[in-house]
């Protein structure tokens, strides 16, 4: 199967997650990305940082950044569902960059000084995909830009979506990632979803060695 067809595979099956439920019912659903804006602050990042959103599709972290005085935030995502969600949301707000791909495929065309990213990587759970995830990360990285990086934790789902998921400890988290990160931070969330159940996640906050 070739590289777009992948794309097209995965975009179509979180458009219909979008489609189905609507972004508020979704597990990964969150008022406020509390712990995501924590570990940014953390990391010393200055508003003036060009920040990337993984799979920020309609997250309201970019709404928040931009809040904060953020003026240079992309959001990828590859879902169109949630792209345009997140769009209607913040038409009226400063300017925020769209990107319709997928995270495997992408191709920054320039540096970044902050890589976000709840709850995509977890769904990778093939070597090679997260090897392909990896390279993306580090082309698109300025040396020294901060990584902030949520996934579930060891005890948390096997399944999300109708999708298996990689389940991490910190130190199992800093080792896939390998010697390109210097970690800062790691912690743990117990998330609560729309529906009152409880997903235990693993936080890595780091900074990117080049």
């Amino acid at each position: 199967m070739g590289t777009t067809s992948e794309d097209d595979r995965r975009g179509a099956h979180w458009d219909a997650a979008y489609r189905g439920r609507g972004h508020h019912q979704l597990s990964w659903y969150q008022t406020e990305a509390t712990r995501s804006l924590e570990l940014i602050r953390g990391l010393g990042t200055a508003p003036a940082s060009a920040v990337v959103d993984i799979g920020g599709g309609a997250s309201g972290l970019a709404g928040s950044l931009v809040d904060r005085g953020f003026t240079d935030v992309t959001v990828l995502d590859v879902s169109a569902v949630a792209l345009a969600a997140a769009r209607a949301r913040l038409a009226d707000g400063p300017p925020v960059t769209w990107v319709h791909g997928d995270v495997l495929t992408w191709q920054p065309a320039r540096p970044y000084g902050l890589w976000h990213d709840r709850a995509v990587f977890h769904f990778l759970t093939a070597a090679a995909d997260r090897g392909r995830y990896l390279r993306t990360l580090a082309a698109a990285l300025e040396p020294g830009a901060g990584v902030v990086l949520g996934t579930f934790a060891e005890d948390g789902p096997e399944y999300c979506s109708g999708l298996p998921v990689s389940r991490y400890s910190p130190d199992g988290l800093v080792d896939v990632l390998g010697p390109g990160v210097e970690p800062v931070a790691t912690g743990r969330e117990l998330h609560t979803t729309p529906s009152g159940s409880v997903q235990p996640f693993t936080w890595l906050a780091a900074h990117w060695r080049g």
